[in-house]
C-alpha cells in the first residue's frame, strides 16, 4: 500500500471516530410543548373527544388488552379499550423548531 492511500484511508477512519452523538434525555424532550393541553390517563374516548375534537387519524385496537391510538397534531393518545393510558407529545422537525 502505498503512502497516499494509506494517508487517505486514515483521515477517512479519524474522521468517522471524531463524530459526536447527541443525546436528550426522554424528560428534556419537546419541551416547548409541554404546555399544550392534552387528554389525561383515565379520561375515555367520549371525553376526550368532547375537550379535543376529532383526531386527525386513529388505529384499530390491537393486542390483549386491546390498544388503540388517535393521533393529532402535536400528540397521539393511547387508550386501553376505552380510556387513556397515555398521551405522547410529537417530537418538532428541524423545520418546525426553526419557525418558532
Amino acid at each position: 500500500m502505498n503512502t497516499k492511500t494509506l494517508a487517505a484511508l486514515l483521515l477517512v477512519f479519524s474522521a468517522a471516530a471524531t463524530a459526536e452523538t447527541l443525546e436528550i434525555p426522554i424528560g428534556q424532550q419537546a419541551q416547548e410543548k409541554w404546555s399544550i393541553d392534552r387528554p389525561v390517563k383515565g379520561m375515555n374516548k367520549q371525553q376526550v373527544e368532547a375537550v379535543f375534537g376529532k383526531p386527525d387519524t386513529s388505529t384499530d385496537p390491537t393486542g390483549d388488552p386491546p390498544i388503540s391510538s388517535w393521533i393529532y397534531n402535536e400528540y397521539v393518545v393511547y387508550f386501553e379499550y376505552e380510556h387513556v393510558i397515555h398521551t405522547v407529545l410529537k417530537h418538532l422537525s428541524r423545520e418546525e423548531s426553526a419557525q418558532r
